[in-house]
């Protein structure tokens, strides 16, 4: 279903339908002709060729290419038999017996049918052999009367080469190191996902099972980061895993959601693994160590064509995933498509990609990296190596998607290239290979992505919610926001089991966290992410949440105002806003606000800024919508202190305005 295609599946899919025209034009021209008009004059050489094309007519293969061969021992120079066997050659697969078969018939004439250089051509592009396709496609549009969209093709081709050329001699750099035993196994691996931290990796297995029609059956595997290595990857088990295939897993930030990929149509596991189409996304959640029952996300993302390889925004409201067709020849393309959740949780209708990135071949393997602004994807649309090449590309300031990127060579190769994975810190990538040295089949490699392809840095935040009288964990909504443009970068909730949160945030940037609960007061924070965090250096907090009783008290961390003055920064909107909503929804409450300084100065002249920068909260407030009768204000200048007034650390404490419960009716 999902597993990584071989460079033999893809050409046999890019070729098939061109083959299947061209293969109906030369029986027609053969048919019409008369024995004398074949490249062969060996009377029982022909009568082979004319019965195996009936037998072929009939796709009795076997029989087929027994009569070609003994029509070719007759005669070795009989181009049409020879032809038509690199046809059943080139249709099975055995792309070395059809170009041997392709170049004998050219060295003999190669005008005698000339599309036998194009397919040459495609099968040495396919095996990287760069000049060698260069010269079959040249060759090929020199001649005359051929069909003109080979001749387009032909011409793509060779650009693809020059620039394929170009890449090997400018390599970039590239040291894969396998992921060890603890990973990879006898079996394929790919397909991987991480969590924002780095500590959680989960991937696609693909086991052997005769009893499947495939063959086989992928499941998914976790392993976890203990210091430097990774523990042994474990099967996570049902409900997720089942005797049908899961594939192509994508994991939210904080690992807690699980999107994925399943193709049962008819199949209805568990009452919820019913799909669409050929191919469905599904989702489960994370409760405590088990996983919920996947659930089709529906007919917005699905449809009755095929939906696959999610990938999931780290801000947890973006969705991107491939839906693709098949065509009559049974061709697979995709296009990448973006969905994001509406304010009530509903998935918008998806939308197509930018035409810069999507094209009319194929586009597979999406990644949106975590910092929601660099999309990696593969594609054979682009300018490339030959096959499936990994690119990447950027979004700009105002949204628009820049032009994708090849990542170049040796990263991408005339092979197929795709399911990459990119770390938040953006300097590692992961991705699946067949390469000899592996454990077998695909094992999972990371490697140092080049500094050119790096997307922004991203770090994260974690921490638990939970009682503070109590020390229960609590399920509760959470805020991210940017206090230098008010920009909300994460909404979300901590677990439900254990009050815990991860969360994806960009560096370089001073960030307001709001924490609240019905029956709780909000928490309110703020903190610097630095340039250069990363995941050793990530924000780490907890967030105790105090039950709404009367004395009960909160520090407003932010609201800000100018230095000796009681005018309220424009920065401070962000917290007096979630402070009026919690009072109009707990319309029972009434509060103090008051306001707090340091000891600097005259103790007079600090409780008259302390009394009027409380007022300006209150004016806010009223202003907002709150009735008056539940709103007090007072100013306590240095009365109350809460830290020693000795450190610049300490008088910042003291510098706050807060509110208490004062009232609940």
């Amino acid at each position: 279903m999902e597993y990584k295609r071989s460079n033999t599946q893809i050409l046999k899919h890019t070729l098939s339908l061109t083959f299947a025209l061209l293969l109906g034009v030369f029986f027609f021209s053969c048919s019409t002709s008369k024995a004398q008009n074949y490249t062969s004059q060996d009377r029982k050489a022909v009568k082979l060729f004319e019965e195996a094309k009936t037998y072929y007519q009939k796709r009795e293969i076997d029989k087929t290419k027994e009569l070609l061969l003994e029509a070719v021992e007759k005669d070795n120079q009989f181009i049409e038999a020879l032809t038509l066997l690199a046809y059943i050659y080139m249709d099975a697969g055995k792309f070395d017996e059809a170009k041997a078969s392709f170049k004998k018939t050219i060295a003999i004439n190669p005008t005698a049918i000339p599309n036998n250089l194009f397919f040459l051509g495609e099968i040495e592009l396919n095996e990287g052999n760069y000049e060698e396709a260069s010269l079959a496609y040249s060759k090929f549009i020199q001649l005359e009367q051929v069909d003109p969209k080979l001749i387009d093709r032909s011409r793509e081709s060779l650009t693809k080469i020059d620039f394929a050329l170009a890449s090997l001699n400018n390599p970039v750099e590239f040291s894969p190191k396998n992921l060890g035993p603890e990973i990879n196994s006898e079996y394929a691996e790919y397909f991987p996902c991480l969590t924002v931290d780095q500590n959680t990796l989960l991937f696609t297995r693909r086991l052997p099972n005769p009893e499947s029609p495939q063959g086989f059956n992928e499941d998914f595997y976790v392993a976890y980061k203990k210091g430097a290595q990774w523990t042994t990857a474990q099967n996570i088990h049902k409900p997720i895993n089942t005797e049908f295939n899961e594939g192509a897993p994508s994991l939210s930030a904080d690992g807690q959601i699980l999107f994925f990929t399943a193709c049962e149509l008819y199949g209805n596991y568990g009452g919820n693994r019913k799909g669409n189409g050929s191919c469905d996304i599904f989702y489960a959640a994370k409760n405590g160590k088990n996983w919920t029952r996947p659930i089709n996300l529906g007919k917005a993302i699905n449809t009755n064509n095929w939906e696959t390889q999610p990938s999931f925004s780290a801000d947890g409201k973006t969705l991107y995933f491939i839906r693709g067709i098949r065509d009559r020849s049974g061709k697979r393309t995709g296009d990448i498509y973006v969905s994001t959740l509406d304010e009530n949780n509903f998935w918008s209708k998806p939308q197509l990609l930018s035409a810069t990135i999507n094209t009319s071949g194929n586009e597979e393997s999406v990644f949106i990296h975590p910092d929601g602004k660099t999309l990696f994807f593969s594609s054979d649309g682009h300018l490339g190596m030959g096959g499936l090449d990994i690119f990447m590309v950027k979004k700009d300031s105002v949204g628009n998607w820049g032009e994708p990127i090849n990542l170049g060579y040796p990263i991408n190769t005339h092979k197929n290239e795709n399911s990459l994975l990119v770390s938040a810190d953006g300097t590692t990538a992961f991705f699946a290979s067949d390469r000899e040295e592996g454990y077998g089949e695909l094992d999972l490699y990371s490697f140092d992505l080049p500094k050119q392809f790096a997307p922004a840095k991203v770090s994260y935040f974690a921490g638990k919610i939970y009682d503070s009288e109590t020390k229960e964990p609590l399920a509760a909504k959470f805020e991210l926001i940017d206090l230098d443009n008010g920009e909300m970068i994460v909404e979300s909730f901590s677990s439900k089991s254990t009050g815990e949160f991860l969360v994806s945030l960009p560096s370089g940037r001073n960030y307001a966290l709001n924490a609240s609960k019905e029956g709780y007061l909000f928490y309110s924070e703020n903190f610097e992410l630095k340039q250069n965090a990363s995941s050793k250096n990530a924000v780490k907090k907890d967030v105790p949440l105090q039950p709404i009783k009367i004395g009960e008290k909160i520090i407003l961390k932010n609201i800000f105002f100018e230095t000796a003055k009681f005018n309220l920064k424009p920065n401070s909107k962000i917290e007096l806003d979630k402070l009026s909503e919690f009072l109009k929804a707990n319309d029972n409450l009434k509060i103090e606000i008051s306001g707090h300084t340091d000891n600097v100065g005259n103790a007079a002249a600090n409780k008259t800024l302390s009394l009027n920068r409380a007022k300006s909260v209150y004016n806010y407030l009223v202003d907002s919508g709150v009735p008056t009768n539940r709103l007090e204000w007072v100013g306590y200048g240095e009365e109350q202190p809460i830290a020693e007034n000795t450190t610049a650390e300490g008088k910042a404490q003291n510098r706050r305005t807060e509110f208490k419960v004062v009232g609940i009716n």
